[in-house]
């Protein structure tokens, strides 16, 4: 499977707040997943995968990549147009 649209919805917050953006993305122009989130972790920034908060209070993946492959291929392009749409608003500015 390939990534073949990204979109992302930034999130203004104040800077303790690890939560950077909310994004759909799109899987072989056939598939898409909502409510993905791009995180700041202490190793950088990652993608969670969408998710719910069980009984027991513990959150759980509603859709996940089984191969190690598309979960670092959507990582790789959701940083990249990330960084992009930063690079944009600042040439705007």
């Amino acid at each position: 499977m390939k990534v073949t649209n990204v979109k992302i919805k930034k999130v203004d917050g104040d800077k303790f707040d690890r939560l950077r953006a909310y994004v759909d993305v799109t899987l072989d122009d056939c598939l898409v997943i909502h409510g993905l989130k791009l995180m700041q972790g202490e190793q950088g920034l990652f993608v969670a995968m969408p998710s719910r908060k069980m009984r027991n209070e513990e959150f759980k993946d509603i859709v996940h990549p089984i191969c190690p492959e598309l979960r670092n291929d959507i990582t790789k392009i959701v940083q990249e147009k990330y960084f992009a749409l930063d690079q944009e608003q600042e040439a705007a500015v």
